[in-house]
């Protein structure tokens, strides 16, 4: 699967859960709709722009599962979580239930609204290692209070790479009347998605990490009775709009026309979700997953320290967390990783505790743990 990348070959790419990266004839895709954009950007922008993000949102929607009219485009999940957090009523003594394993740009969200508005932002600790999916919602669920408004989680943690089953979550907080809001940047293309089943009221997903769309692709949805209660984050054509303008439908017209833009990496998911079929990316899942294992049953051999969740888990899809010794800095190793080893892999920090994230996606083989294994050998005893 290397052939298909782009990626520098001098480099063992183990974080693909950064910022993704796109086969070799999505990109061509990509590259062709910019080309198209710079020969007819009238045509394409100001004739025809509406009708072909909508049959993109549609292969896309077959994709998740939902309504097309439901999904929109958005440049990163972040803007979308914005966009929706400014629209919502916060209120002194209001509570938002999340976790402590929350992506650090989405804590800094809430807690500069909920500062603006005297609101709390909750925290829940979800302990590790982490057990089973029941003992993570009963102990999730303690947090709820009478104050409780909205939950926000992670689908796929960033920090920890753990997989929360967030379908009973939503289902409970539809049942006490809470809004639920999903961060599944890391879910689309890693695990199977299905919108319709999973049922949270809002959703947002990136497409150019997993997915293995270009930088800058991203979706939010919104459950249909939700939608007009979002105003856009930038206002433009499309608020207000006049007779004729867009596609008639209130969400996609007040959020999908922000002016103009480069929407080249959105026409281009239909692209990366055929190259998926084509290369039959459940098989490929699986065989990640498989080399997920080994990675982390190699390295638990050579530290010693036990895994943060059973074996083999429910918890993981192509990502894990390597717990390192304690004293080791991160930062330090990582650096090393990447300036001695050519290893690309980041460190993360939860609680104090230091780990490395590896990401096996389709392009990694074996050869490439055995290098980070070896590599660790040599760096561990000295920093």
């Amino acid at each position: 699967m290397k052939k298909h990348f782009l990626l520098d070959p001098e480099i063992t790419f183990l974080n693909h859960g950064s910022f993704g990266a796109c086969p070799k004839p999505v990109f061509d895709v990509y590259q062709r709709w910019q080309r198209e954009l710079e020969k007819r950007p009238i045509e394409l922008l100001g004739r025809n722009a509406f009708s072909l993000l909508e049959e993109s949102r549609k292969k896309l929607a077959a994709y998740l599962n939902c309504a097309a009219r439901d999904l929109v485009y958005f440049p990163n999940p972040s803007t979308a979580i914005n966009m929706v957090v400014r629209n919502l009523d916060l209120q002194s003594g209001d509570e938002i239930l999340t976790t402590d394993h929350e992506y650090g740009a989405m804590d800094r969200t809430w807690l500069y609204f909920c500062k603006k508005h005297g609101a709390k932002y909750i925290q829940q600790n979800i302990s590790l290692p982490v057990t089973t999916h029941a003992d993570f919602i009963e102990s999730f669920w303690e947090g709820v209070t009478s104050k409780t408004k909205i939950i926000f989680l992670s689908h796929i943690t960033s920090v920890t790479a753990l997989i929360f089953p967030v379908a009973e979550i939503c289902k409970r907080a539809r049942e006490a009347g809470i809004l639920c809001i999903v961060d599944g940047a890391h879910a689309p293309g890693q695990i199977p998605l299905d919108l319709t089943e999973l049922d949270a009221d809002i959703y947002t997903g990136a497409c150019h990490k997993w997915m293995l769309a270009p930088k800058g692709t991203a979706f939010l949805y919104v459950r249909r009775e939700l939608q007009d209660s979002l105003d856009p984050l930038v206002v433009s054509w499309g608020y207000d709009a006049e007779p004729g303008f867009g596609s008639g439908i209130r969400f996609l017209d007040y959020h999908e026309w922000q002016g103009t833009r480069d929407i080249a990496a959105f026409l281009s998911v239909p692209a990366a979700i055929e190259f998926q079929r084509e290369q039959d990316w459940g098989h490929v899942r699986a065989r990640c997953r498989n080399l997920l294992s080994v990675a982390m049953q190699k390295t638990q051999s050579l530290t010693g320290l036990p895994l943060i969740v059973p074996h083999p888990s429910e918890w993981l899809g192509q990502m894990a967390i390597l717990p390192l010794p304690n004293g080791v800095d991160g930062l330090q190793l990582k650096t090393l990783l990447y300036d001695e080893y050519r290893i690309e892999i980041p460190f993360t920090k939860w609680e104090e505790r230091s780990f490395l994230r590896i990401s096996i996606q389709s392009y990694n083989d074996e050869n490439d743990v055995d290098k980070l294994v070896d590599a660790l050998k040599e760096l561990l005893p000295h920093i």
